[in-house]
């Protein structure tokens, strides 16, 4: 990795370490930034859907079945907006589930840079098999 490639992606994880702070989820904060041609198209962190409470876990302390990733949440702003993210980079905090791995594949994402793996790398390895850049970046300094 070049060291301007390897700055700008550092830079962005941070960004998204960042964002995942705003949400209200206790268990788990998660953080995601879309970037096509080195700008922001989408932001995104872990918690409820608009108009919902925001509180992420039930009584339980077990995560609510609605709440939506990080990532799916940056994705579907994308969704709302005239951008698209053919081509684009998704940073998140952690590394998506199996799931969250359908979207970004579908959505046109070429690259993903993560921080810290899920304990299930199921999503990790579909990305690969589909052709998607996955890269673990776990010192951001």
């Amino acid at each position: 990795m070049s060291g301007k490639k390897a700055k700008y992606d550092k830079a962005y994880l941070r960004i998204a370490k960042e964002w995942g702070q705003l949400s209200y989820c206790k268990r788990k904060q998660v953080g995601a930034i879309i970037v096509k041609d080195r700008m922001i198209i989408s932001d995104g962190y872990n918690g409820t859907p608009s108009g919902f409470e925001n509180c992420c876990e039930d009584d339980a302390g077990l995560t609510k079945w609605y709440v939506l990733h990080a990532e799916a949440n940056a994705i579907s702003k994308v969704a709302r907006s005239t951008q698209s993210c053919e081509g684009a980079t998704l940073y998140i905090t952690l590394s998506p589930c199996k799931d969250c791995s359908k979207l970004i594949h579908q959505s046109g994402i070429k690259r993903v840079v993560y921080h810290e793996e899920y304990k299930d790398c199921s999503g990790i390895d579909f990305l690969k098999k589909a052709g998607v850049e996955v890269e673990l970046i776990d010192d951001l300094k």
